[in-house]
């Protein structure tokens, strides 16, 4: 494995947990005795949060790619 693939592992790791969690949660919550609006509110809420995370994700592995390794260099 190259130095960049190394260097994806741990941003898609950390991004796996937590949409496993989310999901987890949105399920979790959905199967709880309360009114219908709230479940959506409750199940919206983390699939936003899911496809936020997947979207940083991918820019991220594009800026290691690119060799950008740290962001604040350019500030």
């Amino acid at each position: 494995m190259n130095m960049h693939g190394r260097k994806m592992i741990a941003p898609v790791v950390i991004v796996i947990c937590i949409v496993a969690y989310y999901v987890g949660v949105g399920i979790l919550l959905t199967k709880i005795n309360i009114p219908i609006f709230i479940k959506f509110i409750v199940f919206i809420v983390p699939i936003i949060v899911v496809i936020l995370l997947i979207v940083v994700l991918v820019e991220r592995i594009n800026e290691i790619r690119k060799g950008e390794e740290d962001d604040l260099g350019k500030y």
